[in-house]
């Protein structure tokens, strides 16, 4: 297997043992995101049958933009609190279990929702599974870029926006089948299959072994070589594993010099610490502030607001793209990296987003129809391929061991709270009527400024960090000092934790062995 990854990813470099037991591991992980993208992809389609339409609305016929903004922006609310919270399960119990116990959580939410047959209980639920995704959203990139080899982290990671696509996939088909039906199958289906995913990734994460970094933040470095010997597939004794083990905890002990690793500590440290929480709770807004999810959340009520006959296939077809272009963005994150990337996918969403809402106003219906559904998809596409999967990779590496489940909860709720601010505020937004601003298509020019803004961020903050380990971006930070120069960096021989690694030589073997499980 090491072959053929190595054809498809030349950066590939000769390492000891196997590779391909740590990308199943770290990939299997991804699963989680089939959880937030059928959710995500489920709400904007059963807001729009037919039946849901008659049995939920106040008025007996249509969503009011109150509650339509209620329905869809409490999930997010919910994963705003859940994404904070995480860092006290994955930090104390282990990335593994925080994942699993999210898993329950999101069951229970998925229960209220599919039982529910009024809004309240509806957005009970909703806001219940929104807490369960919160923790998987936070934690899942965690546990794959703690798990991954260096070489390939970015295209792990990068998967887990890939299972998101095909969750919002999933979802988008689900709904054209049901949308028809007469009776509360129609929504109670859809609602219902999100517990199968829940099942499938608990059953999963009962067999796969905790990352040994967790095991090294916790002192039990017997149990973090057991871990590291199951992903590389060898022996606890082997000098290669031996040495890995011991630059982590090495690592890890340099950072625990500055402190336990609070939530305050995620901007202290200095002025490196604080450039990289702003790095990632930007990057996590500015995602949110592309547009992307007006589509997903909005898009069926959207395409047919704007006279689009079929609007749940206009919804099908953009996930299909979306799906499809995720995948370059694997590829090209570890062969272009992760700079270039978000560069390039930031213009293409800027001009995409300018001419859906430069011809939505200057064109009649018909050719703006066809304009809107054309560059919907170009803005998507640019999208999967760049901001959607890059986003997760650069907040699930960029942070030291000591507080990196914190910042990531910080960054993924900044993303969570975005969310839950563009989810409510969209309604009011675009919806004609008394109060509403009624933009329309006109909201393109919003997107497209934000994402104009997205390109100076990129070039002003976003380092490269393709074919670093863990460790070595933290010494990328300290060493270069502006984003732009980040390129040309090469990681000392020694490692930035050299000295450190010197006081912690005595972690072989005899170490090892000698500490209790």
């Amino acid at each position: 297997m090491n072959t053929v990854i190595k054809k498809i990813f030349p950066s590939h470099e000769k390492t000891e043992g196997s590779t391909a037991m740590a990308i199943f591991v770290a990939g299997f992980a991804g699963f989680g995101g089939i959880l937030y993208g059928y959710d995500t992809g489920t709400i904007s389609g059963v807001l729009a049958m037919p039946y849901v339409l008659k049995n939920f609305p106040e008025n007996g016929f249509s969503f009011t933009s109150n509650e339509s903004s209620l329905i869809t922006s409490i999930l997010s609310a919910g994963t705003f609190i859940g994404a904070i919270l995480s860092p006290f399960v994955s930090d104390n119990l282990g990335r593994r279990i925080g994942i699993m116990i999210a898993c329950i959580i999101f069951i229970l939410g998925c229960a209220l929702q599919t039982a529910s047959s009024s809004i309240p209980l509806l957005c009970a639920g909703r806001a219940i599974a929104g807490a369960g995704v919160g923790v998987i959203s936070a934690t899942v990139p965690l546990y794959q870029s703690e798990a991954a080899p260096k070489w390939i982290r970015g295209a792990i990671v990068c998967a887990y926006q890939l299972t998101i696509t095909i969750g919002l996939l999933l979802a988008a088909i689900v709904n054209n089948a049901l949308k028809d039906k007469e009776n509360s199958s129609s929504y109670r289906v859809p609602l219902a299959i999100q517990i199968v995913w829940a099942i499938i990734l608990i059953i999963g994460m009962l067999f796969l072994p905790e990352t040994p970094r967790f095991w090294v933040r916790k002192n039990q470095i017997n149990k973090a070589a057991k871990s590291l010997s199951i992903l590389r597939k060898l022996p606890e004794d082997h000098p290669a594993l031996v040495k890995e083990l011991s630059e982590i905890k090495a690592n890890h002990e340099y950072e625990s010099s500055f402190g336990e690793g609070s939530y305050l500590d995620c901007f202290r440290g200095g002025s490196r610490q604080q450039l990289k929480i702003f790095t990632g709770m930007g990057l996590q807004a500015l995602s949110q502030l592309t547009g992307i999810n007006f589509i997903f959340y909005y898009g069926t009520n959207f395409f047919k607001s704007s006279g689009i006959e079929n609007p749940f296939t206009i919804q099908l077809i953009t996930n299909i793209v979306n799906v499809l272009m995720t995948i370059p963005g694997i590829v090209f994150v570890e062969l272009s990296g992760r700079r270039s990337l978000l560069m390039v996918g930031a213009i293409g969403m800027c001009l995409s987003d300018f001419i859906v809402a430069t011809v939505g106003v200057t064109v009649n219906s018909l050719v703006s129809n066809k304009v809107l559904i054309a560059f919907v998809c170009t803005f998507i596409g640019s999208f999967a391929a760049s901001w959607g999967p890059v986003g997760w990779v650069v907040v699930g590496e960029i942070y030291p061991l000591r507080v990196r489940g914190k910042s990531v909860a910080l960054c993924i709720a900044t993303n969570w709270l975005f969310n839950f601010a563009i989810a409510f505020a969209t309604p009011y937004l675009v919806d004609s009527g008394p109060g509403n601003a009624n933009l329309g298509v006109k909201v393109f020019f919003i997107w497209g400024a934000c994402n104009a803004l997205g390109i100076i961020f990129v070039y002003f903050f976003i380092y490269e960090t393709k074919g670093l380990t863990l460790e070595q971006v933290d010494e990328l930070y300290e060493n270069v000092s502006t984003a732009h120069g980040s390129r040309n960096f090469t990681p000392s021989e020694g490692g930035f934790y050299h000295e450190n690694e010197k006081h912690s030589e005595n972690i072989h073997v005899e170490e090892v062995n000698s500490q209790s499980v």
